[in-house]
């Protein structure tokens, strides 16, 4: 029977795995009927048919890969514009937030001086009056 050797050249990581045995196992029989030559070159076929499917197999993957990368960058950049356009937005809708809350803050700290004005003028009135009086 006949051994044979191919090289596999893809992985993950695109480096090759190195050399991968495979055994191509035909009957007794093929090998009496037909002999080693004729067997041997058989084996040698089916191995070299198989290489070339691996080979169209990964350039079909690899082709596939491409599309995919390129569909992805794609989207990628178009949802990059879109945040952005929509942080911007944010950022313009923040800061008109915060000037509205700081106009608000100083009403609010107008109106406390003023309101502890209205308490605290007749408290310190009263008491300056009692200090007089004694």
């Amino acid at each position: 029977m006949h051994r044979s050797l191919i090289h596999s050249s893809w992985s993950p990581d695109r480096t090759p795995r190195g050399i991968v045995p495979v055994t191509a196992k035909l009957s007794r029989k093929f090998y009496e009927t037909f002999g080693d030559e004729i067997a041997n070159d058989l084996v040698d076929w089916f191995n070299a048919v198989d290489a070339t499917y691996r080979a169209d197999l990964r350039e079909l993957n690899e082709l596939n890969f491409a599309r995919f990368d390129a569909k992805l960058e794609q989207r990628l950049a178009e949802l990059d514009t879109k945040w952005g356009s929509r942080w911007s937005q944010f950022d313009t809708k923040l800061e008109q937030l915060g000037s509205s809350l700081r106009v608000e803050i100083h009403a609010a700290r107008a109106d406390t001086v003023k309101w502890m004005f209205v308490f605290w003028a007749p408290t310190a009135i009263a008491v300056i009056d009692l200090l007089l009086r004694r």
